[in-house]
């Protein structure tokens, strides 16, 4: 995971989803949205199944700033790509409101090799962590995506088992 300019906001999303249905969800994420947001102003970090959790998908995107992040969630979810499949996406998904809004507290720290595991741990541990965010305290403003108003939270990433193991998708953004 590299740390640039896309990573002053960062939404780490986490869906429930219809027994059986993730794999459906991730193929139809990885072939029909992650070129148009990222054409739209978005950078997608990583696609995760979580192990533990099969009824779950968890992705990272991150924005350059609150107002970018604002222009690229119009381009996408009122642009053509999510219009055509916003209906197959959505009946995979029990739940789609569990999104933090974050930023960068720590980074620039050594990101992980290729191949590495990652591993999300609530609260941050900055001693093997490689970044770690906390709550975001702007108001969401593109509020047809809810975001949990819950916290405040930190969250790292790091390459050791504090916390829960991620597995990328076939299609692991982290770059």
């Amino acid at each position: 995971m590299t740390f640039t300019e896309f990573e002053t906001v960062l939404e780490l999303r986490r869906y429930t989803l219809h027994p059986g249905r993730r794999d459906e969800l991730i193929e139809l994420f990885e072939r029909e949205f992650v070129d148009p947001q990222e054409e739209a102003g978005a950078h997608l970090f990583g696609l995760f199944r979580v192990p533990a959790s099969p009824d779950e998908f968890l992705w990272l995107r991150g924005f350059r700033s609150m107002e970018a992040r604002k222009e690229a969630l119009e381009a996408f979810y009122f642009g053509p790509a999510w219009k055509a499949h916003r209906e197959a996406a959505n009946a995979t998904m029990i739940d789609s409101d569990n999104v933090l809004l974050l930023r960068p507290v720590l980074r620039g720290l050594t990101s992980p090799p290729p191949g590495s595991q990652l591993y999300l741990s609530v609260p941050a541990q900055p001693s093997d962590a490689f970044a770690v965010f906390e709550t975001e305290p702007s108001p969401n403003n593109f509020p047809q995506l809810p975001v949990r108003s819950d916290g405040p939270f930190s969250v790292s990433f790091s390459r050791e088992p504090a916390g829960e193991l991620l597995e990328p998708t076939a299609r692991s953004l982290l770059r």
